[in-house]
């Protein structure tokens, strides 16, 4: 059960947004993404040694299948609230954990994990609801927060499929760093499609004391 929180109600509404029919439609095109990250999550997994890894949003698994290979899958969880996403991956990877979780209240506790991430998913989560969500992320890691979303210098919307106040690009650097003064920001990067990855992506590997 969601405990409810203040920006609750229009964190609420992407929730279902994402969990119903908009979101199985994401989950169709998205089937197939995500074969070339490999080289990417080599390179984060060896650099951060982390052995205990959560996505947040992790869909079909796109950056799971590769994390898997380096960490040990028993040890690897991803969380979505879309039960199509969630039933594709358990049959992908079926030692890897799943289930259902939102962003802003994760069912872990404190410090269970060496890293969380997310990938194109803090985009979709609302202005009144951001510090919940990246603060989940903060509570739950032990080590280090990784996230991967799209790059603008100053807060913008953009229109995502005739859908308003789902799509926000940010300077998640920067803002996460104001939220969280306790973090470390370990390196940053820009990511394009020869690496797996839309143009336009930016990542942000922050570290905790």
């Amino acid at each position: 059960m969601t405990t409810p929180t203040p920006g609750g109600s229009e964190a609420a509404r992407l929730e279902a947004l994402w969990s119903g029919d908009f979101g199985q439609q994401y989950v169709a095109r998205n089937k197939d993404a995500g074969h070339d990250r490999g080289a990417f999550w080599s390179s984060l997994l060896a650099r951060t040694q982390a052995r205990t890894v959560l996505e947040v949003g992790c869909n079909v698994g796109a950056n799971l299948v590769h994390v898997s290979e380096h960490v040990p899958p028993v040890d690897v969880w991803g969380v979505d609230v879309n039960l199509d996403a969630l039933g594709i991956i358990r049959s992908r990877l079926p030692q890897v954990n799943s289930g259902y979780a939102v962003a802003r209240n994760l069912p872990f506790r404190d410090g269970w994990f060496d890293l969380t991430f997310t990938v194109a998913v803090l985009i979709h989560v609302p202005e009144d609801a951001f510090a919940l969500a990246v603060g989940e992320l903060v509570r739950c890691a032990r080590r280090h927060v990784l996230v991967v979303e799209y790059f603008a210098a100053e807060t913008t919307e953009v229109n995502y499929r005739d859908q308003t106040g789902a799509f926000f690009k940010r300077d998640y650097g920067r803002l996460i760093g104001g939220l969280f003064p306790e973090l470390t920001l370990e390196d940053s990067g820009e990511l394009t499609k020869a690496e797996g990855f839309d143009d336009g992506l930016g990542w942000w590997l922050f570290a905790k004391p």
